[in-house]
């Protein structure tokens, strides 16, 4: 990972501080009864609450608040047993009471961390300053006609967790494995899908730039980034752009900036808000959020096995490598099939058909485990194959992919096709007599001293057999025929 730029006036170092917006799964919103499911018609979830009406009064919903603590616990941050929900007074066009509800000085969690994996092999832990609470804005749709803009409210007042890092990142790749390492635990805690395509997780990026061991630069926060791959981007552009300036002897205006992904830039949107702008005040229709210790410690009695856990397990458990492990448990259902397959089987060869075959044929047709056309049974089924000497480790391949194709079962495809493999010695011996008379120059050359044609020899004989012959018995067998 580059974590340094070499400019016309020397070498720069990024400062990268991410803000997370997460979506919390739950069925209705953080402070009405309205439906939060994605996807809906326009304005079809929308309660007097979300939209605004005079009177209606906010509700927390403590669902929201469950959520949020799992995350908290998962990020080992700190609880807050007292939080406060704020008003924040900006103006939304899709927000209709005028103001959004968010926390601000007393957030619901506090002083977290996570680590992410360097591409050494280190890891390395990123600070985590708070985790709070608040609403969602809708949605203004502009192209729905020539002359007039429209509001959706389906998202108005669904709950978000703004997860704020400190501005410990110091790459556009560590930037990118900290939303990586964040997604995949709110997955595992269920807390948020992590859907950058559809808008439950969001970043923005707060950038600057300094001469190594400097005071933080000016920073410039970007909007809105729904994609790993464009965080990196945007990211790049706006470090090169804030070099660019200084070494032309400017400085960086504080400001709101958009990735124009089509561009590859950064554009200025507006000047940057600070909080005092935004005339926080505790909302006078909410009492302050207090928690009981023994509810959160009830909570944390159910948190499922995280992430950095479950690859430690893996490694220590079940022997295998840290990138094998770390491969793995990126994704819980990818955990999970795994353990399914390897379960009273070998584990690091579990581990190797589904990184390398599995995850291959996945990534080659686009899909996820889920859609895998080879459930967790059938691939095991394939393996015990392989362990009992039914079938070799290259036959087994070529049933994968039929298995894959077809969503048949390996045994059935072995028998209809007859690729049992051969243990029998004597045909084993047949066969390698055939191949060293054929290539009987070979032989003499492998006898005057050229060892490296036993490949070509094994080659020629699996070769030979319909890649049926044990790999094991031919070896033996034949080193022995070409050594006598």
């Amino acid at each position: 990972m580059a974590t340094t730029i070499e400019g016309a006036t020397g070498t720069w170092e990024y400062v990268i501080g991410l803000e997370v917006h997460a979506q919390i799964i739950s069925n209705s919103k953080l402070f009405s009864g309205a439906s939060a499911a994605f996807g809906a018609e326009p304005n079809e979830h929308v309660s007097p609450v979300d939209a605004g009406m005079p009177g209606m009064l906010p509700v927390i919903n403590m669902t929201c608040i469950e959520q949020a603590v799992k995350t908290g616990l998962a990020i080992n941050g700190t609880i807050n047993t007292h939080s406060v929900f704020d008003r924040k007074n900006y103006f939304y066009p899709d927000l209709p009471q005028g103001y959004q509800i968010s926390q601000y000085k007393q957030p619901v969690v506090s002083d977290g961390h996570l680590e992410i994996e360097l591409e050494d092999g280190e890891t390395k832990r990123i600070g985590i300053e708070r985790l709070h609470v608040e609403q969602d804005a809708g949605k203004s749709l502009h192209d729905q006609d020539p002359s007039s803009s429209y509001v959706d409210l389906n998202r108005s007042g669904v709950g978000l967790m703004e997860i704020v890092s400190h501005p410990e990142l110091r790459s556009p790749e560590e930037a990118a494995a900290y939303v990586r390492k964040l997604r995949t635990i709110l997955r595992y805690a269920g807390t948020c899908d992590g859907n950058m395509q559809e808008g439950s997780m969001r970043v923005d990026a707060n950038v600057s730039v300094r001469k190594p061991g400097d005071e933080f630069g000016t920073r410039c926060e970007i909007k809105n980034l729904n994609s790993v791959r464009f965080l990196q981007r945007a990211v790049e552009f706006e470090a090169l752009r804030q070099i660019d300036i200084l070494e032309g002897g400017g400085t960086i205006d504080q400001e709101t900036r958009l990735f124009d992904v089509g561009q590859n830039v950064t554009r200025s949107m507006r000047s940057k808000e600070e909080a005092h702008d935004y005339r926080y005040f505790p909302d006078p229709d909410l009492l302050p959020l207090r928690l009981e210790q023994a509810w959160i410690d009830g909570i944390a009695a159910t948190m499922p096995e995280l992430p950095d856990v479950k690859q430690a397990r893996f490694m220590s458990n079940y022997g295998l490598s840290a990138y094998d492990a770390g491969v793995l448990v990126a994704e819980k259902e990818n955990a999970d099939f795994y353990e399914a397959v390897a379960k009273g089987r070998d584990k690091k060869l579990a581990a190797n058909w589904v990184i390398s075959e599995l995850f291959g044929q996945l990534n080659k047709v686009g899909k996820t485990v889920k859609e895998s056309p080879v459930s967790a049974a059938a691939l095991g089924e394939l393996i015990d194959l392989i362990s009992d000497d039914t079938i070799s480790g290259r036959i087994a391949k070529d049933v994968f992919a039929e298995m894959f194709e077809t969503g048949k079962g390996a045994a059935a495809i072995v028998d209809e096709k007859g690729l049992k493999q051969v243990t029998d010695t004597g045909a084993i011996k047949a066969v390698i007599d055939e191949v060293m008379a054929r290539e009987s120059e070979k032989v003499a050359e492998y006898r005057g001293g050229k060892d490296k044609l036993f490949g070509f020899f094994v080659g020629q004989v699996m070769k030979a057999s319909g890649g049926k012959a044990n790999p094991k018995a031919v070896n033996e067998i034949l080193r022995k025929k070409l050594d006598a």
